[in-house]
């Protein structure tokens, strides 16, 4: 049988920032939108624990976006193999 070599580039760091960036950003959004719906269904429905885990998560969404704009990596590997 005969092996094939296979060479992997390490991608250079600005473009693993920008990724991770732009991940974190869409997360930081789609918790934020999950949060505002939980929280306004808990509210008008009178259910004080929906109410509570909506605000919650809008503040881990406002928190997630925040770091995800300031272009360095959070967490995790700054390249990716």
């Amino acid at each position: 049988m005969a092996t094939v070599g296979v060479q992997l580039q390490p991608l250079d760091s600005g473009r693993a920032v920008a990724s991770a960036s732009g991940i974190e950003s869409k997360v930081g959004t789609t918790v934020i939108i999950l949060g505002i719906i939980l929280a306004l269904i808990g509210y008008f429905a009178s259910i004080s624990i929906l109410t509570t885990i909506g605000i919650i998560l809008v503040v881990v969404g406002a928190v997630l976006t925040i770091l995800g704009a300031t272009g360095n990596a959070i967490g995790g590997r700054k390249t990716f193999y």
